[in-house]
């Protein structure tokens, strides 16, 4: 975790300078304090001072009893004007403190690379390999550092991540574009992954988002990394690469999709139906491990089925856990340009208490073990 330098240049006085013993004391009061560390020159520093005073006394004594006593007022003066420079220099040091100490405390990190904002918060882009990727920061920090992890169309019924935002989460996405939930789709995730809660110091449980196809990958890491993991909330998700981009049920496919799907998982057409690797075929990973999962699906979706995705992913979920842990928000109907695939978002709300009450629940667990 990095920290903000608190070191300036060191002081420099200047001969004959009434302030240069204030300033060398503000130097000698951040170092004794350790706001700044000593060094080889804080001797000399005292020294200067030391000096300063000695010599000050000197002409004193040699002063008529009218000049000591107008010098002895000047020495007064002088001294509370050091008193008060020290005091102003100590002062402007305790917000840099301040400042470190909460940067660490909050687990957050100094970003490079390029900066814009999301929807009103600071939005910091760096790159896996050759994947896009970003983070947006809140204006203040939860308790634990939690964060949401978006796959694919993340300005998508946005709202629920703008309020977790607000309430402290950090929303992060990488671009896994054309990967269709692959096992490279995989890899980069992990880097992801590390990245964030190494480097930054982010929840070692995180809540995952996936919006259509991102089902695949949110479901396939999810299910090669069960205990990092909070929860899954998936919108309209593909839990089959047979139905979309495939199109070899109800739904039309995508033929171009289709090839390039093949393609990410290195497979011909024959190899990939008969493929038992797709979220429907391995959801009892999730099941068993416990994790919550939330969908939203439109029941009059043509272009990715609830019978072939998630109702059909749910039927295969053992009855113990099915009850508590996997459930839906249902839309009667979405937009008929959209094929049924898009609509309003009705229970924002509901999304947002989901992730928080597993993500911060599961927060307390992690720190506990």
């Amino acid at each position: 975790m990095s920290e903000i330098p608190l070191r300036r240049k060191r002081l420099q006085p200047k001969t004959g300078s009434h302030w240069a013993p204030g300033l060398i004391m503000v130097k000698i009061i951040k170092t004794r304090l350790r706001i700044e560390p000593p060094d080889q020159h804080e001797s000399s520093d005292l020294t200067y001072v030391n000096s300063c005073f000695t010599a000050a006394n000197a002409n004193l004594l040699k002063l008529s009893p009218q000049g000591k006593k107008e010098s002895a007022m000047k020495s007064r003066f002088s001294f509370i004007r050091i008193f008060f420079i020290s005091l102003i220099g100590l002062i402007l040091c305790l917000p840099e403190l301040e400042v470190s100490a909460s940067t660490n405390a909050a687990g957050k990190s100094e970003w490079s690379g390029r900066q814009d904002t999301w929807h009103g918060y600071q939005r910091n882009h760096f790159q896996i390999e050759d994947r896009k990727c970003y983070v947006v920061i809140p204006e203040k920090v939860a308790s634990g550092t939690p964060w949401v992890w978006r796959a694919r169309f993340p300005d998508f019924h946005y709202e629920m991540d703008v309020e977790l935002l607000k309430q402290g989460f950090h929303i992060a996405y990488l671009d896994v574009a054309d990967l269709f939930g692959s096992p490279r789709a995989i890899s980069y995730g992990n880097q992801f992954y590390d990245e964030l809660t190494k480097k930054h110091g982010f929840q070692k449980k995180v809540a995952l988002e996936g919006v259509s196809r991102g089902g695949l990958f949110i479901y396939n890491w999810a299910i090669a990394n069960p205990e990092k993991v909070s929860c899954i909330y998936a919108d309209t998700p593909v839990c089959d690469f047979k139905s979309w981009p495939g199109g070899k049920g109800a739904s039309e496919g995508s033929e171009s999709r289709w090839q390039a799907c093949l393609k990410a998982y290195g497979m011909t057409e024959a190899e990939a139906l008969a493929y038992k690797g797709n979220p429907v075929d391995r959801i009892q990973v999730i099941a068993e491990a416990r994790i919550p999962v939330l969908h939203i699906i439109s029941e009059n979706d043509q272009v990715v089925p609830p019978a072939e995705n998630t109702r059909l992913m749910f039927s295969r979920v053992p009855e113990q856990f099915r009850k508590d842990n996997f459930k839906i928000i249902s839309v009667k109907t979405g937009t008929e340009k959209s094929k049924g695939h898009h609509f309003t978002h009705p229970h924002p709300g509901q999304v947002v208490s989901f992730i928080r009450e597993n993500t911060l629940k599961k927060d307390v667990k992690h720190t506990s073990d």
